[in-house]
């Protein structure tokens, strides 16, 4: 039987009287790609929110990995996020003084292992070899976001979450990170992907819907 990496149990948001996210019960089996689209307004970047523990949810359940995410600390919870989730967000918070390779050390920094080799295996990985000496400012936005994949997969993940990852790209560049995603789930890497766009969400397994912040 293929494991249960994630998994939420009623979980639910609420600001006052507003509640983006309401009871979604969702299952993510390892090596799954899912998909989560919905309209603006859905709930869609609530639910992204509390899937990369960025912020907790008011009730319900959200286990990780086989980590209760509700039972820990805030500190527990930097560790859960920075040991088991990559990030891959639609801007790519780049640090812009920091070449390619020390963007990519920079999230081995926090993990507690350096290592300048595995870094640039990585960025050779994503077709960056001859960049890693580059600033954000002298490469593409394609190529900065092939650094925020490179930076997500370094401390092996468990899962990748990716918002809206070709959303400021050119057709060509989309087409290239769209590759990647392809290549990385036909490894068996576990990917949700929050998107609004059909033609991105269609190679996935399959496709989380959310509306007035409930799946439909």
């Amino acid at each position: 039987m293929e494991k249960i990496v994630l998994e939420t149990i009623g979980l639910t948001k609420r600001y006052g009287s507003v509640t983006p996210l309401d009871d979604v019960n969702m299952q993510v089996r390892e090596g799954e790609w899912v998909s989560i689209m919905g309209p603006s307004g859905s709930g869609k970047t609530t639910m992204l929110n509390l899937l990369s523990l960025l912020d907790t949810p008011t009730e319900g359940r959200y286990i990780l990995d086989g980590v209760d995410t509700s039972t820990v600390n805030e500190r527990e919870r930097a560790v859960v996020r920075r040991e088991k989730i990559g990030l891959v967000f639609q801007q790519f918070h780049l640090v812009p003084y920091l070449s390619a390779i020390e963007n990519v050390m920079l999230a081995q920094y926090y993990h507690g292992m350096i290592d300048r080799g595995d870094a640039a295996e990585v960025l050779e990985r994503v077709g960056l070899g001859h960049r890693i000496g580059h600033l954000p400012s002298q490469l593409s936005g394609g190529e900065q976001q092939r650094v925020c994949i490179a930076r997500a997969l370094i401390n092996q993940p468990a899962i990748i979450l990716a918002d809206e990852p070709t959303g400021n790209l050119d057709e060509a560049n989309e087409e290239i990170i769209l590759d990647f995603f392809k290549e990385l789930h036909g490894e068996g890497r576990t990917i949700i992907l929050v998107t609004h766009n059909p033609e991105l969400a269609e190679f996935s397994d399959r496709t989380v819907r959310l509306q007035h912040g409930k799946v439909q």
